[in-house]
C-alpha cells in the first residue's frame, strides 16, 4: 500500500493539515486498527475497494464519502479490493469551519458526509470520479472547501481561540489543571470545555491525553527507550499510568504493541 501526502494551497493551509492519496497496487485484504490521533478527516473512495469499520464488534460498510470523527478509542477496520482513497486531514480544531453540526456528534464513528452536506458533496464525489489528474482533483476539493469557508465565517473568533489553547497545550509545559489553562485566556473552565467539545469534539483533558499518547506512540515505535523513560518524557505520572492510557487507546500494552501488525495505522501516523 502507498500513501502520498499533498500540501494544500496557501489559502487553505491554516485549515487543512494535508491532503493524501492512499492506494493499493492490486487486490488486498487488510484487517487493522486505527488509533486516536487528534484529527478529523474526510475520505473520498475513488477505487473499487470495500471498506468496513466496527460498531459494537459488528463490521459495517463505510460510505463512499467518509467523515471521520475524533477517535477516543481504537477503531477496527477492514479493507478488501483495489483501493484508492483521496483524503483531507484537518487540524485538530478546523473541521468545524466546514461543518454545520457540533463536531462532538461524530466522535468514534465514520459518518456519511453526503447526508450532512447534501448535493454539493455528491456532485464533488462524482466529479472526482470523472477526472484522473491528481492536480484537478485537488483543485476540485479546494474550490469546495473555500466555498464552505464563506458559510462558517462567523465562527472564526471562537475557533481561533481554541487554536491558541491547543498550541499552548502542545508546545508549553501543559498542566492538567484546566482552571489554570483557562485563566491564561481569561475564560472559565466551563466555557473552555464547551469550546473544545464544539470545535474539536473532545474535552480539553481528553485532547491532552490523545496528544500525549501520540507522542508516546512515536517513541514506542522507535523501540529505543525504556517504558519508564517514555512515561517520564511524555508527562505521565509513572510507568503504570502510561501503560494504562496506552492500552485504552490501542487495546495493547506498550510491550505487546508491534507496529508491523498495523500497516494502515502505521502509514497514516506518518502524515
Amino acid at each position: 500500500m502507498n500513501l502520498r501526502e499533498i500540501i494544500p494551497g496557501e489559502k487553505l493551509r491554516p485549515y487543512v493539515k494535508c491532503y493524501f492519496i492512499f492506494e493499493s497496487e492490486g487486490d488486498v485484504e487488510v484487517s487493522d486498527v486505527v488509533f486516536p490521533n487528534g484529527f478529523m478527516e474526510i475520505m473520498f473512495n475513488l477505487g473499487d475497494g470495500l471498506w468496513k469499520s466496527a460498531v459494537d464488534n459488528v463490521f459495517y460498510t463505510t460510505p463512499p464519502v467518509e467523515l471521520w470523527g475524533q477517535l477516543t478509542r481504537p477503531l477496527p477496520i477492514k479493507a478488501k479490493g483495489k483501493n484508492m482513497m483521496l483524503g483531507i486531514r484537518f487540524f485538530s480544531h478546523t473541521a468545524a469551519y466546514f461543518l454545520n453540526e457540533e463536531v462532538s456528534e461524530f466522535n468514534d464513528q465514520i459518518a456519511d458526509l453526503r447526508d450532512l452536506l447534501g448535493a454539493s458533496v455528491r456532485t464533488l464525489h462524482e466529479r472526482l470520479m470523472n477526472v484522473t489528474l491528481l492536480s484537478k482533483r485537488i483543485a476540485l476539493i479546494e474550490n469546495f472547501l473555500e466555498n464552505r469557508l464563506s458559510v462558517t465565517e462567523r465562527r472564526k473568533h471562537k475557533i481561533s481561540l481554541v487554536a491558541g489553547i491547543i498550541n499552548d497545550m502542545k508546545h508549553a509545559a501543559f498542566s492538567d489543571d484546566m482552571a489554570a489553562v483557562a485563566s491564561r485566556y481569561n475564560i472559565t473552565p466551563r466555557y473552555m470545555q464547551k469550546l473544545f467539545l464544539t470545535y474539536t469534539g473532545v474535552s480539553p483533558k481528553m485532547f491532552g491525553k490523545i496528544n500525549r499518547f501520540q507522542q508516546s506512540l512515536q517513541l514506542v515505535q522507535k523501540k529505543e527507550a525504556t517504558l519508564t523513560s517514555i512515561a517520564h518524557e511524555c508527562g505521565y505520572f509513572d510507568q503504570s499510568h502510561f501503560i494504562r492510557e496506552f492500552k485504552s487507546f490501542t487495546g495493547f500494552t506498550p510491550s505487546a504493541y508491534s507496529p508491523e501488525n498495523f500497516p494502515v495505522s502505521q502509514a497514516f501516523a506518518n502524515i
